[in-house]
């Protein structure tokens, strides 16, 4: 049977998150810990839990803006009604609309159309079209209750949408902001060892390498 130890097996990430955080509270009693080591340890868990409020705050707001603008979404959905115009003067291709309803696509411009509004009263006005319309073509646009066109209101997914991307914009900058501050620390704390590393070697070189004795004046080896 081979006595040959095998590798070291690197300790389990509940271990090592553990051991930082007695390091950061100071009740490692591993006396090669520094306080050097303590600090960083500090650091890395001032910046985890940064994250995780940003995270819970990201989260929430996300969830607040979804309920806040979701109702609004759904007033206007009430409130607003699809009907059906029908173009009566050709598009002007000049006239490019870039609103919500055209979303922004060059393929459609303004026309003349008439239709309905909800009170039963007929209706004229400058509706978004595919640049292939025609004369006498039917289009489906919204209008609110004085049967003005109006934007399409905004569904419940596009609600969803804006706000997982309001709340992932707002991680990001905190998340940023957490590692910037962490990166800093750290520099710092390396600097701060340089430094202390500096003092020892310059206290301690002597002794090892034994100038100190041999210097003018030192003790003599015999």
């Amino acid at each position: 049977m081979s006595s040959t130890p095998g590798p070291v097996r690197p300790a389990s990430l509940p271990r090592r998150a553990g051991r930082q955080l007695r390091r950061a509270s100071g009740t490692d009693r591993d006396p090669l810990v520094r306080p050097l080591d303590r600090s960083r340890s500090r650091a890395w868990c001032a910046a985890l839990l940064g994250l995780l409020l940003g995270l819970t705050a990201a989260v929430g707001g996300a969830l607040l803006g979804y309920q806040t603008v979701g109702r609004d979404a759904d007033a206007d959905l009430a409130r607003l009604r699809q009907v059906d115009a029908v173009v009566t003067g050709t598009g002007r291709h000049g006239a490019a609309v870039g609103s919500r309803a055209a979303g922004g696509y060059q393929g459609r411009v303004a026309a003349e159309a008439t239709w309905t509004g909800p009170d039963g009263r007929p209706r004229t006005g400058t509706v978004e079209v595919h640049r292939t319309a025609v004369v006498g073509a039917t289009v489906t646009i919204w209008v609110d209750e004085a049967g003005l066109v109006t934007d399409a209101p905004t569904t419940r997914a596009g609600v969803a949408v804006e706000a997982a991307c309001a709340g992932l914009a707002g991680f990001t900058a905190v998340g940023a902001a957490v590692v910037g501050a962490l990166a800093l620390r750290l520099r710092a704390l390396d600097r701060r060892a340089e430094r202390a590393w500096q003092r020892s070697w310059t206290r301690l070189e002597p002794l090892w390498s034994g100038r100190t004795s041999r210097s003018p004046g030192g003790a003599q080896e015999d």
